[in-house]
């Protein structure tokens, strides 16, 4: 090899003994980019409080207890909020004494009394120096008393301010003054895929520090508000405790997980702080929330009724029924409407709208937008606050003396409704289904439903009903205005092809 080769040889080595250190440079410069929870958490931990409860017990009164392995505080919310029972009742198995957080001995009554037996764990924080707590309402559901432990062991029996069922929110007091507080975050600012913290008491373990993702913004999951969705591990004894971005600011409350086992399975949800504070201003003001309601019960606009309706996209409320003399009824809104608007605000789901409505003070003047019979209309309505809670039902003699007609293109035979019947039922139209078959039975209709309106076109009798059929067409699907007790829906169905008479 030539002197020119070996140096160029020897060149080559050390740039390839070189070149490893460029991808470990390379590879380290993602790690400055991970988050570094620290200073979040000595900024927001001491505000973070463990809640207890304890009810009372007689005595005389047989205690309950937990199978063996199971601890009684730490595990009455896993009972009470997953399975939706009490603790397991085990006469054989001996009662432990109660144990306050702080240490000591629980305060059972020696001369027979009344005892304290603990009846959950929870988490809260404090949004006042002056000691305002905020929780679950489930945390301190059935409690007679409530008691707050602060970071630095220090503990409070704190009183009830009021709590809320319907967005699960609760405000407890505790007599203390420069105590470490939250800063309230916007939770409409929150993006899907950023870092948040959760901090809380799991399983009774305080100050529990979880960390994950937004996963999802206003996951509807039937209750009433809209969750924030995230893969932070939140676990029973979570309940309460606050879901921070990297800024430090709450921007929900840690209130439910999905799973099949009771435990974390990588799904959690967090009421909005900014509906928490809405609900927390009039708890602190009044013990109580006050909503506008309109009265009508409502569902979901599935894509079938949309298109047999001709709604361009599948939104809005459809209303089931209106309560006779409610804020609805009086502005004319009837079963079968699809809600579109409110005060001219979009209502994307049939879960937006009670939202909507109860923000609205309780005498205000709105207007809803509603679809019926192929165009949009706009209806004055006075919100309320009073509901009312009527059951109509069909009288034995009435259902007998109805004449059942014929079987028609969607496999149901009808009959018409008396006046009695209408007049109890509250209805201007209809007839009566007496019997199902074909298309009729696949979509689950029942002797008993009452057919009010095919398409864009009222019932109003079973002649009438038999004419409309006949004309329908079997290769598309017609929207079946149909009402089952006190609820009315449309049921898509597609008419079957007519069979020649011999």
């Amino acid at each position: 090899m030539s002197n020119f080769s070996v140096r160029k040889f020897l060149a080559a080595a050390v740039l390839l003994g070189c070149l490893p250190l460029a991808p470990q440079v390379a590879a380290a410069a993602p790690a400055a980019n991970l988050p570094d929870f620290t200073d979040l958490v000595d900024k927001v931990g001491p505000a973070v409080v463990n809640i207890r409860t304890t009810t009372h017990v007689s005595s005389t009164t047989p205690q309950r207890g937990l199978p063996p392995g199971l601890d009684d505080g730490d595990m009455s919310e896993f009972f009470r909020r997953f399975f939706g029972i009490p603790l397991p009742q085990t006469p054989n198995t001996p009662h432990a004494p109660n144990v306050p957080h702080g240490g000591g001995n629980a305060p059972d009554s020696p001369d027979g009394g009344d005892a304290e037996q603990s009846n959950g764990v929870g988490s809260g924080f404090i949004l006042s120096t002056d000691g305002y707590v905020m929780t679950n309402a489930h945390v301190i559901e059935d409690a007679d008393n409530i008691y707050v432990t602060l970071t630095d062991k220090r503990e409070f029996k704190a009183k009830l301010i009021g709590a809320d069922d319907r967005t699960d929110v609760a405000i407890v007091k505790i007599s203390a003054a420069n105590l470490p507080a939250v800063t309230i975050g916007d939770s409409n600012k929150v993006r899907v895929g950023e870092w948040v913290v959760a901090i809380g008491s799991p399983f009774g373990l305080d100050n529990t520090v979880t960390a994950g993702i937004v996963s999802a913004k206003g996951r509807d999951t039937g209750d009433y508000l809209p969750f924030i969705q995230t893969d932070v591990a939140v676990n029973p004894g979570n309940s309460g405790g606050p879901l921070i971005n990297m800024q430090g600011e709450v921007i929900g409350i840690n209130s439910q997980i999905y799973s099949r086992t009771g435990g974390f399975m990588g799904i959690s949800f967090a009421i909005p702080i900014d509906e928490a504070m809405r609900v927390a201003d009039q708890l602190k003001t009044s013990g109580k929330v006050v909503r506008g309601r309109i009265a009508v019960s409502i569902g979901q606009v599935t894509k079938d009724v949309s298109d047999s309706l001709g709604l361009p996209r599948a939104e809005g409320a459809l209303v089931s029924s209106v309560e006779p003399g409610g804020p609805a009824d009086k502005a004319g809104v009837q079963p079968g409407d699809i809600i579109l608007k409110f005060n001219g605000m979009p209502v994307e789901t049939d879960t937006d709208l009670p939202r909507m409505v109860g923000d609205t003070k309780p005498g205000t003047k709105a207007t809803v937008t509603v679809w019926r019979k192929g165009q949009a209309r706009d209806l004055p309505i006075t919100i309320a606050d009073t509901p009312t809670d009527k059951t109509a039902k069909v009288s034995e003699q009435d259902a007998q003396a109805a004449k059942p007609g014929r079987s028609n293109p969607l496999g149901v035979t009808v009959s018409d409704l008396s006046s009695d019947q209408m007049k109890t039922l509250k209805l201007r139209n209809g007839v009566q289904v007496e019997a199902v078959e074909g298309p009729a039975e696949h979509v689950g209709l029942q002797k008993g439903d009452i057919i009010l309106r095919i398409g864009d076109t009222d019932v109003s009798s079973a002649k009438q009903f038999e004419q409309v059929t006949a004309h329908l067409d079997p290769q598309k699907m017609v929207a079946v205005l149909v009402r089952r007790g006190e609820n009315t829906q449309f049921v898509p169905m597609r008419p079957r092809a007519a069979v020649a008479q011999k």
